[in-house]
Order: structure tokens, then sequence, then C-alpha cells
């Protein structure tokens, strides 16, 4: 089943992708919300034998509620779904009831971007319909890869462009090459942010000069560019990313540590000059990036996993 939906996809190239526009982009339009911010990413914390353990995650939803998070201006909302939250290990039902969780526990006054990304275009689309349904303010919908070698800019604006005219909430794509082996082409991203619903991107692939590029393809646009990890975020400023945001497992620490990462209109740390005090600090993690998250999630007794 999934395999003809993809290439379905596949096979309608680019002209398909840009004439289903003309028809009007129908669900989303005029949804237009404002990302920028930091998001912290919520983990998915399992049992021995390898479930969801529901209880940890409400445990860490009551502590993330208590942390010195509501008094920063730069923090917009939380990240759930995303590869800190390990959904590819989930069903369909445990990625619901994940969402449903975390909108219950957290703020009612910080953005919940839901990660609703599957490999078909329809799966896709209902995915993010259920997010919608249980809470989720908008959708961060990776790149399907299964296919790799068939997901060139044509196909990916086919598939984003049908996910986002039938999403009742706002689209932020997700571009984690590291995990998915794929880049969404520059090309693509500034096609597809002339959608009115497609309201940002994700980009965790750490390339400087791919997101200048993109911050200044798409300045026309009503489109926020998030650095994907800490470790880019000081050079991402550098290009132009000063006024957008960011989402990263490390912000947890230093979110609750009372450290102003950016303004949410751009000042923050570097109109404050002392950005430099941020890069030290990030840099002084052991090499190992994800275990100094684990050591930071530890010393603020938030439960991972337990297997």
């Amino acid at each position: 089943m999934l395999g003809p939906r993809v290439w379905s996809s596949v096979r309608q190239g680019l002209s398909r992708a840009l004439s289903s526009t003309v028809g009007g982009w129908a669900s989303g339009e005029g949804r237009k919300v404002d990302i920028s911010g930091v998001y912290p990413p919520v983990t998915t914390p399992f049992t021995a034998t390898a479930e969801v353990d529901y209880g940890k995650l409400e445990e860490n939803l009551h502590k993330l509620g208590t942390f010195p998070f509501r008094g920063v201006a730069s923090l917009a909302g939380f990240v759930v779904q995303g590869s800190n939250g390990e959904f590819p290990f989930l069903t369909s039902s445990e990625r619901l009831e994940v969402v449903t969780r975390v909108r219950q526990a957290l703020p009612r006054d910080k953005l919940l971007l839901a990660g609703s990304g599957c490999e078909s275009t329809q799966a896709t689309v209902e995915m993010t319909v259920s997010m919608a349904q249980v809470g989720a303010d908008a959708a961060m919908v990776v790149t399907p890869c299964y296919y790799h070698g068939r997901m060139n800019s044509a196909a990916l604006i086919h598939h984003y462009t049908k996910v986002a005219d039938l999403s009742p909430i706002p689209v932020v794509l997700y571009s984690v090459p590291a995990n998915t082996g794929l880049d969404l082409p520059v090309d693509a991203v500034v096609t597809l942010s002339q959608h009115p619903n497609i309201v940002g991107i994700k980009d965790s692939g750490g390339d400087v000069t791919r997101i200048g590029l993109i911050v200044h393809k798409t300045r026309r646009q009503d489109f926020q560019v998030l650095a994907g990890s800490a470790g880019f975020l000081l050079a991402s400023y550098a290009v132009g990313l000063m006024s957008q945001g960011a989402i990263g497992g490390s912000w947890r620490c230093q979110l609750a540590g009372g450290t102003l990462l950016c303004g949410r209109r751009g000042g923050g740390l570097c109109r404050e000059g002392t950005v430099l005090e941020l890069a030290f600090r990030l840099c002084s993690l052991p090499l190992s990036l994800w275990e100094s998250i684990l050591n930071m999630l530890e010393m603020f007794s938030l439960e991972i996993y337990t297997l």
C-alpha cells in the first residue's frame, strides 16, 4: 500500500505540484502563526518492555511546567514527536496519545509543534489532521525518505503541497539529513514558502551557508527558519537567524538555568553582547551531544527511558 502512494507522488512531478496550488490552498489558508522563538523538545520515556511510559511522561511534563520557562520571552513552546521524541518507534495511536497528554499538561499560551510526518502523503495528511484534533498548534513534517533516490524537488513539493492543502493547522517543514539521508532542497523550500499554510522550516542539517541562503531567498515571505540544533545556533545568527528561532535538546537546560537565549523579535544575548558566553557554555559540553543532553536531563530529574 505504501509503495504506490509514494510512487504516485513521484510521478506527478513539479508541474502537478504547482498546478495544484491554483485551486486555492484549501484547509489552512489564513492561519499563519508566529513560530519565532525557542522550542525545547519533549522526550518519550519507555518502560523496560519498550512500551511508552505515560506515567514518567506526565512526571516529566509536570517538571517542565515548574521550570522557569514562563518568564523567558523567547520560549515560544515545545516540540513533541520530533527526533528527540523517537516517533519512529511509536504506533500511530501512541503518537496521538503522547501529543494529547503533552497538550493537557503544558501551558496553553505555549505553542505545541507536533511531528506528523509519515512515509506516504495520505498517511501524513491523516496523522496531521488527527494531531490537530488532539491539540497540536502546528505540524512539523519530516521529509519522506524510504525511496531516497526518487525524493527530488518535484516529489517533495508535491508531497508538502498536498499536506499543507489539507492540514487544518500550519505546517513546518522538517529537514534532518542525519536521520533521513535527505536534505530538503533549497529550491523546494523557496517554492513551498509561498504556500499560505506553510509557516517555516526546522533545518537540522547544520549547513550554515544553506540556512543563510534559505533566510535570504524567503525573506519576502511570511516564513521563518528555525535552527535545529544548539551546535550551529551562533553561526546561524550570523547569517540572519537573529529574529527567528531554534529547536534543540540542550535548550531545556539553558532555559531552566535562566539564560535568555534570544528575544522573540531579535534581541536577547546577541543584542546584549553576551552571545559569546552562550557559545562558550555550549562548547564546554562533552563531546557526545546526546550524552550531554542525557546528563542535563538527569540533572533536572527528567526520565527519558528505563531500558
